[in-house]
């Protein structure tokens, strides 16, 4: 697969139809998360971001929690956003997809007011925040049942 690829916000139904089928794919069928947990409420004020390939091929999402939305996941600062749901598919992994998104949804964050970005990665995953300048802080914690760290980035 070429490396070619755009992120956008995700206005149009389409695209957001793109973003929870990638999300789908990556967190129900590729993860085991239960599809009931992997949609929330959040979902309907969130700013989604999307990835996709030249022809048009999805290649992953993330979303931004803002306001009352992020204070309530991120215990009560509504200056701090949320990432979340940062997912992308199998084929397009190690192409810079996952990084151009987080700076996409940083980028959100910015235009909004936020002073800094919040998140809960995989522990996996932690390496990949790191070098995008986020810092764990707290105690490991199950989500859906896999093992995850809160991070944090100062904009």
């Amino acid at each position: 697969m070429s490396a070619a690829f755009m992120v956008r916000v995700a206005e149009e139904s389409a695209d957001r139809e793109a973003c929870f089928a990638v999300r789908k794919e990556v967190f129900v069928a590729e993860q085991g998360v239960p599809e009931d947990i992997e949609y929330d409420a959040y979902d309907a004020g969130a700013v989604h971001v999307l990835a996709v390939a030249e022809d048009g091929t999805p290649l992953g999402t993330g979303r931004l929690l803002y306001g009352e939305a992020a204070a309530a996941k991120n215990g009560g600062d509504p200056a701090v956003g949320s990432l979340g749901r940062l997912a992308v598919t199998r084929r397009a992994r190690g192409l810079g997809v996952g990084a151009a998104l987080v700076r996409a949804i940083e980028e959100a964050a910015r235009a909004r007011g936020l002073t800094a970005v919040d998140l809960h990665a995989q522990t996996h995953a932690l390496g990949f925040y790191e070098r995008l300048d986020y810092e764990a802080y707290g105690p490991e914690f199950p989500d859906a049942g896999i093992p995850h760290r809160a991070m944090r980035r100062v904009l």
